[in-house]
Order: structure tokens, then sequence, then C-alpha cells
């Protein structure tokens, strides 16, 4: 009896040896075969993806198109986030080429063409609207556009932050970008490098319309100049399709280029000279050049300029104008009208936007540079102050 029991625990004992080194087989078998890691987190994020799709019941059409675009929205983000710099000088280059052709090629040219009543408010206008094109995107770039207290304070607001996990104030919104929440946000300018808010949004605006101003004082003053070096290049084209071919010597008879027998005289006189010189030719390219970019550069960035003056006087940002947008759709379904509530009024928020305190700040700090701070903190808002002025003038 006691044998056959000591038979049966050897024989369960070499039964659960023998299970436990399958497992461990199995299981180093199945380590082996794991997928890198980079390979496991684009797996697990597949199946996050696939499983919001069906989340609940309430998941609509957006979310769905948000959830599968979500990897081209984040490659955007970070395309437009390191290739900011290249924007950047990109726009420095550009409007220093246009200035060194202006002083260099048409500065002399008009000095000797105009009177000097024109020759002075050329040069009144022109360096003035280049001082605050270079003043307000330089302070467009270098200020920061808000954002709110990471600390625990006593401030109203509205919302928290999925991503930031921080309690949002009115008019604050998310920047995937700059991966942080932004003052009265309006959007993320890659020509800025920076986004645009509540302390540098008045700076961006004032750098789009003189940039406006510019190019359009440029691409009429220089109508004239264009259409002359235009025809003069289409001249020098004409004239070198002209031009008699070089003579051929006798390598020409070895490469087979004129018939046997065939030989040009030595006394034959040599092609002349051009009519024209190099430096002429760069002299209408770079007219041409400058009328181009700076007529293209005028239309695009004056439709933006005259977009954002629309919404100026509207009392509302990029972001809000879609949000104001729906909910008047919504609030209409239920026969209600919905009112910005932000909205003071088309003067005064010119006012407020502009900093304008009194009757002399619509020159000192309007059409002067000027780095003063904009009205309010960008974390309280007063509502509906359509009976009152925020700023008296």
């Amino acid at each position: 009896m006691i044998l056959a029991s000591h038979s049966r625990c050897r024989m369960r004992c070499s039964v659960l040896h023998l299970l436990r080194c399958v497992r461990l087989r199995l299981c180093s078998r199945r380590g082996r075969s794991r997928l890198p890691l980079w390979a496991q987190r684009i797996q697990a994020y597949i199946k996050l993806l696939a499983q919001s799709l069906c989340f609940n019941s309430l998941t609509d059409s957006d979310v769905v198109f948000d959830s599968i675009f979500e990897p081209v929205f984040v490659t955007v983000d970070y395309v437009t986030r390191w290739f900011g710099m290249v924007f950047v000088c990109l726009v420095v280059i550009l409007t220093s080429s246009v200035v060194m052709i202006t002083y260099i090629v048409l500065l002399p040219l008009a000095l000797t063409t105009y009177s000097p009543a024109w020759i002075a408010w050329h040069s009144l206008y022109g360096n003035w609207n280049l001082i605050m094109i270079a003043f307000h995107y330089y302070k467009a770039i270098k200020t920061s556009p808000g954002y709110p207290p990471a600390e625990k304070n006593d401030r109203p607001f509205v919302s928290v932050c999925k991503k930031c996990i921080m309690p949002k104030p009115a008019r604050t919104h998310h920047c995937g970008i700059c991966n942080r929440c932004i003052l009265k946000m309006d959007h993320h300018c890659p020509w800025l490098n920076n986004c645009v808010g509540h302390f540098n949004h008045r700076y961006f605006f004032s750098f789009c319309l003189f940039m406006t101003l510019g190019c359009v004082y440029c691409s009429i003053s220089c109508r004239n100049m264009f259409l002359d070096a235009y025809n003069s290049l289409e001249r020098f084209k004409h004239l070198d399709s002209e031009k008699p071919g070089i003579p051929v010597t006798g390598m020409g008879l070895l490469l087979g280029l004129l018939p046997s027998g065939q030989v040009l005289s030595e006394q034959k006189p040599r092609t002349p000279a051009p009519p024209y010189t190099f430096k002429e030719k760069m002299f209408h390219k770079s007219i041409v050049y400058m009328w181009v970019l700076t007529s293209t550069a005028g239309v695009a960035l004056g439709a933006l300029t005259v977009w954002h003056a629309v919404l100026i006087s509207r009392g509302e940002t990029s972001i809000e104008r879609h949000i104001n947008k729906k909910e008047a759709v919504r609030l209409a379904q239920w026969g209600k009208l919905y009112k910005n509530p932000f909205n003071y009024s088309k003067l005064n928020n010119w006012k407020i936007f502009l900093g304008v305190e009194k009757k002399s700040h619509w020159v000192t700090r309007v059409l002067l540079p000027s780095g003063h701070p904009p009205h309010g903190d960008g974390l309280t808002w007063d509502v509906f102050p359509v009976k009152r002025d925020l700023i008296a003038v």
C-alpha cells in the first residue's frame, strides 16, 4: 500500500515536472518571437484606435474622422514644429532681397529720374514702411502669446484641457505644435514659428498689414519699370536666337560639322559682341523678380489681412469663428439666436485690440512702432459690455 502511494506520488511529480518544462519552453519561444518595441507600440496604437471607433453609441463621424487621421495630424504638427525656423529664414531672405534691389538698383535710377519732391516722398514712406514691417515681425516672433498659469489659483475657468490636464480660461485653446495651452489663441503661424495669441496678436496683424502695404507700394511704383524690363529681356532672347554661330575650325572637319573640302577663311570677321552687358541683364531680371514677388505676396497676404480685419471687427479669433458658427447652427435648431459674448461693437473691438486709450494713441500706438501690452491679462473677459465703452476715447 505504501509502495503504491509512493509510486503514484513519483508519477505525479514527474508529470508536473514535464508540464513545467513544456511551459518554460513555450514561454522561451514566445519571448524569442516577440516583436520589437517600436512595432509593439504601433500595434498597441492601432488596437487602441480600432477600439476607440466603437467605444460607445455616441461616437459620430467627427470622432471617427479625427481618430483615423490622427497620425496625419501628428505628422503635420511635427513637420511644422521643426521647419518653423526654415520659414522664418525664408521670410527674412525674401524681404532682404527686395530691400537690396530697392537700394542698389532702383534708388540710383530714382535719383536721376524723379523730382526732389517725389524722392522725398518715396524715401519717407518706404523707410517708414520698412521700419514698421521689421519691428512688428520681430515682436511677433519674440513675444510670448500668453499661457495660463501652471500653479493652482482662484481664476475662473471654463473647462479642463484633456492634454495638459490643466484648467482652461475662456478663449484659451491647446496648440498641438507648441504642445501647451495658449491664451486667446488665433492660430499657429509657421512663418513666425510661434503661436498667435493674446499678447502678440496685434504684432501679427500689424506685420501683415504693413507688409501688404509695402508689397502694394512696390508693385504700383515699379509697374512701368517692370514692363520695360520684361520687354528688354524679350529683346535679349530674340537677339540670342538670331546671333550667328561661332566659326568652325579644322577640328570641326574631323567631327563632321562641315562637308568635306569646305574650309572657313581665317580672315572672316568674328561674331560681334552682344549689344547688352551682364550688368544690364541682371538689372532687368532683378526688377522682374521684385515685381512678381511683391505682387503675388501682396495678393495672398492682402486676402489674409482682410480676413483677420473682419474677425477683429466681430470680436473673435479664427478658432472662435468656427465655434461660434457651430453654436449659431445648434441654437437655431432650438429657435434661439446666438450672440458672441466677446463682441463689444466694431469700434470698441478695434480700440481694445490696438490698445487705444487716448486719441493720440491712434498715431503713437498704431502709426508708429509701439510695444505696449494689450488690454487685459487674457485670463478673464468682460461679457456683453455693449452699453458702455471698455476704453473710452
